[in-house]
């Protein structure tokens, strides 16, 4: 039970004693959260002009970045990031207007008889009424910057979203690309085995091989065209990947999809800073987390707060009339007070459990902190290693493609002179067409590794480019 009363200037003198003595301080960082000095895995070369904000316009391919902004325009994660931003800010006005003074005005009229020596009579009246809590203990300021740092880390959420969406539709840009290259390979091999085919059924009629190679060619034509069918259905299904992210019509997109087809995208090659806490500053995600954290130290100060006195003061003005049996009386009415101060005295625990369930939350931020940053350093080392692992193999998967290619030529030249059997032919197609999409695929797979980096390196954000933008817009 909490006893309002209206106290003496003494017991306001005892309640700012108190004042001096409480302590809201929220507990210090998480020990954990320190990034580590260095990064394990090697940095990539990167172009000299290569810009991490604008990174998407420096690709070679103009179609990616319409694509994303269509995508950014169309994502409902966006649009809830959006709105979870105004609902911090309308929480953050109402946190600030509990440190101001409280102003509202009303209004009366009566007629009767107000008592048995005076005639019937109408009064009328308006006043202003002002109250406010005197901020002795910090509360209401802990809640106005709990409600600030959410509000921030709204807006670092909004700008994490509109990052990943990027790096979405890039994947999946990419992904139909790489299947678009996978499908010209698929085409020119079903060609080539249903040509083989043919020659090998006209030798076979003439008596120059045998009816079994004849039907083995065949064979192989049939199952070259059942890959060609599978991978045109895994292309189609990339379009239409596409289409639900970006939201335009697919016949549109199919269009615009034709000018470069099966032609992978080439990125900049970003530049990653030595020092890893400097990456981890340029992330909307981990800001977000750092914000909450912020903003669960500010829950704790308040819910400490709450244990101490209140104390308030109001106060009132405002024109005055009575009226009776023709005689009027006006005037101005105003009083200042009470000044309440609130004493908590017994709650049954209340508010002794509330600070410890603000400590658990603050406790439950700090570690997510702490996790959120070492997956940050964990995206950025993977997407390292993808780099420098695809590098390494690039030269390599090139020169056995090339390689494999020649020597399929060579076995057809002499599989049409009679120095070759169908089997050795089949085996250096297989072989060949293993080898060209395994190229295909290290290749998309760089790509997708410099995306993975560039949304492991926030996308270009900075905390310096969100407050200069009060208002995020896609």
């Amino acid at each position: 039970m909490q006893g309002h009363h209206s106290l003496p200037l003494g017991a306001l003198a005892a309640a700012l004693a108190l004042a001096g003595c409480a302590s809201v301080e929220p507990a210090a960082p998480p020990a954990n959260a320190a990034p580590a000095a260095q990064w394990q895995a090697a940095l990539p070369a990167a172009d000299p002009g290569a810009e991490l904000r604008a990174w998407w316009q420096q690709f070679d391919d103009p179609l990616l970045t319409q694509l994303i902004a269509a995508a950014q325009a169309a994502s409902p994660t966006l649009a809830d990031a959006g709105a979870r931003i105004e609902q911090a800010r309308a929480t953050r006005v109402g946190a600030g207007a509990a440190l101001g003074p409280t102003l509202n005005a009303g209004a009366n009229a009566t007629r009767g008889k107000l008592d048995l020596a005076t005639p019937v009579g109408t009064s009328l009246g308006a006043s202003l009424q002002a109250g406010w809590e005197i901020d002795l203990f910090g509360g209401n300021r802990a809640g106005r910057d709990a409600a600030q740092a959410r509000l921030e880390g709204s807006q670092a959420q909004w700008h994490d979203a509109r990052i990943s969406v990027a790096a979405e539709t890039g994947s999946a840009y990419l992904a139909l690309r790489a299947c678009e290259a996978q499908l010209a390979q698929s085409e020119l091999d079903a060609a080539s085995r249903a040509e083989t085919a043919r020659l090998t059924d006209l030798a076979a009629k003439a008596g120059f091989q045998a009816p079994a190679s004849a039907e083995l060619a065949r064979a192989s034509a049939a199952q070259g065209n059942a890959t060609l069918t599978q991978q045109r259905a895994a292309c189609d299904l990339a379009v239409k990947a596409l289409v639900a992210l970006t939201a335009l019509p697919e016949p549109e997109l199919r269009t615009q999809l034709q000018a470069r087809r099966a032609s992978l995208p080439k990125p900049a090659q970003l530049g990653v800073a030595a020092v890893p806490a400097q990456v981890l500053a340029q992330r909307p995600d981990v800001a977000a987390a750092e914000r909450e954290l912020v903003a669960a130290a500010a829950d704790t100060a308040q819910a400490r707060a709450q244990r101490y006195p209140r104390v308030t003061l109001a106060g009132s003005i405002g024109p005055s009339r009575f009226e009776t049996g023709g005689a009027s009386t006006h005037g101005t009415l105003w009083s200042i007070g009470p000044v309440s101060v609130s004493l908590p005295l017994f709650d049954g625990g209340a508010r002794r459990a509330n600070v410890k369930a603000a400590q658990a939350a603050y406790d439950a931020a700090a570690s997510r902190y702490a996790a959120k940053l070492r997956g940050a350093v964990r995206e950025v080392e993977e997407a390292l290693v993808a780099l420098q692992s695809t590098a390494a193999r690039g030269e390599d998967a090139r020169s056995a493609a090339e390689g494999y290619e020649r020597s399929l030529r060579a076995v057809e030249s002499r599989y049409r002179g009679g120095l070759a059997s169908l089997f050795e032919l089949e085996d250096a197609r297989r072989t060949a067409v293993a080898a060209q999409s395994a190229l295909i695929e290290l290749q998309r797979e760089r790509v997708a590794a410099w995306i993975s980096l560039y949304r492991s390196l926030g996308g270009g954000w900075s905390a310096d480019t969100q407050a200069a933008a009060d208002t995020p817009r896609s």
